[in-house]
């Protein structure tokens, strides 16, 4: 669209405020809502916000930034008939001066994006996002409380909690994201939405706007949503699959009916590279200490970096499906990454790949667990980081994944991420209460 046509639909949809929608580079949604009297200096890209106070932009002093629109992702947020009408449409941040931003992650995405197209690749992907609904104290405050005792896929009898999925998956079809499917998960309170396959770029902008939508459809009914990947012990927690393939020339890359597995030296390579820089980008993919109580054994999440078509809980899944469908599942992430980092960091380690023809060994079957560990050396089977602090580690070891975030990204999250850590390491949590204070 452009920005007249933009302006035409605003106006005959009586919007109420247009909101630019952008990320930080911990993947915290911001928006800046303009009215309409502003909408087409809004559209013409000469919005301005204090970077200062986003974290990760430029803290050290004021700084102002431009929001320029990307017209192809403008959506209505709203259905007719509510009081107030709003539209949301995606920026990349620039810098006062028009030149692109190093710090904004979705044009670090597009960075990477770009090199793949100049190696004739265009990147699909489908997410498969998890997440608990959960009661509000009546102060308004969250709890870990749930609505329900159903389990996967159950026909539940209605409650606030299916309510408030359907409502959401309603309120996404309006703003324009195709939803799959749509279902309970393992854990009591949580659900699963799954999204129809589309360019990397748009999928990452469809997942942030996921993210907003949720938020407010929840709180409508007095629930709140948490993308925190292990909010209850004892339960499963909530993972981001990110159903990904490459096409070239308008055919699916990884598929080749004469290879092993039906799958193309492309393919094979492309997991090579997701399994070799599995711990480096663990940081982008996996981003809060709580990321890795999910991770841990007996439960539907990876620990190893393994590929396999059977296997229950591998770093990267081939769906049985071939042809046009087939493509390759990361299973590590969770719903609190950054979309755009997680994107570019898992493209570009694909890239490289494919460059470098990575051989991603034989897929693995067997029970990992059940496997010794001379086994797992046999195989060259790295185990994922056990924590935040082995996470950033691993990323400061990790060439590849650092030229994907760029220098300022880069820098900025392992600060931002070593001071989170620091502030864990520092505090008394209940468990250490619980087994010590009595006993010594």
């Amino acid at each position: 669209m452009t920005p007249a046509e933009i302006l035409k639909v605003l106006r005959k949809e009586q919007v109420t405020f247009l909101r630019l929608q952008f990320s930080d580079i911990l993947g915290a949604i911001k928006t800046v809502e303009v009215p309409s009297s502003k909408w087409e200096k809004a559209l013409d890209g000469q919005t301005l916000f204090d970077g200062s106070s986003i974290e990760g932009f430029i803290r050290e002093k004021e700084q102002d930034m431009l929001l320029k629109p990307d017209y192809d992702t403008f959506q209505m947020l709203s259905s007719k008939g509510e009081e107030s009408r709003a539209a949301r449409i995606v920026c990349d941040v620039h810098n006062a001066d028009g030149t692109p931003f190093e710090g904004c992650p979705r044009l670090a995405l597009k960075r990477v994006l770009q090199e793949a197209e100049r190696q004739g690749f265009r990147m699909m992907v489908g997410f498969e996002v998890e997440f608990f609904l959960f009661q509000r104290r009546p102060d308004g405050e969250p709890t870990t409380r749930t609505e329900d005792a159903a389990g996967y896929f159950d026909l539940s009898p209605i409650d606030r909690g299916e309510a408030a999925r359907r409502d959401l998956v309603l309120a996404l079809e309006q703003a324009g994201v195709e939803v799959e499917a749509a279902h309970h998960e393992v854990a009591h309170g949580q659900h699963e939405v799954d999204f129809r396959h589309t360019e990397a770029r748009r999928a990452a902008d469809n997942l942030c706007t996921f993210r907003f939508l949720a938020r407010n459809t929840a709180l409508k009914l007095g629930l709140h949503v948490t993308f925190m990947p292990k909010p209850i012990w004892g339960q499963e927690g909530s993972g981001l699959h990110i159903h990904q393939s490459l096409s070239r020339d308008g055919k699916n890359a990884f598929y080749d009916p004469s290879g092993s597995n039906e799958l193309s030296p492309v393919a094979l390579g492309y997991i090579g590279g997701l399994l070799r820089h599995a711990r480096g980008m663990a940081l982008v993919t996996n981003p809060l200490i709580n990321s890795y109580k999910r991770l841990v054994q007996g439960y539907e999440a990876p620990t190893h970096a393994v590929w396999s078509e059977h296997n229950v809980n591998p770093l990267v899944r081939i769906p049985a499906r071939r042809g046009p469908s087939t493509r390759a599942e990361l299973r590590m992430p969770d719903p609190s990454c950054n979309p755009y980092l997680a994107l570019a960091c898992i493209l570009k380690a694909g890239l490289e790949g494919i460059r470098k023809k990575m051989d991603p060994g034989p897929p693995i079957s067997k029970n990992l667990f059940r496997m010794s560990h001379r086994e797992q050396r046999r195989f060259k089977i790295d185990e994922l980081p056990g924590d935040l602090r082995e996470a950033i580690t691993f990323l400061k070891k990790d060439d590849c994944i650092q030229e994907a975030l760029g220098k300022h990204i880069y820098q900025h999250l392992v600060e931002a991420k070593h001071r989170e850590w620091r502030q864990y390491i520092q505090q008394v949590h209940p468990w250490e209460l619980d087994h010590y204070l009595r006993n010594y």
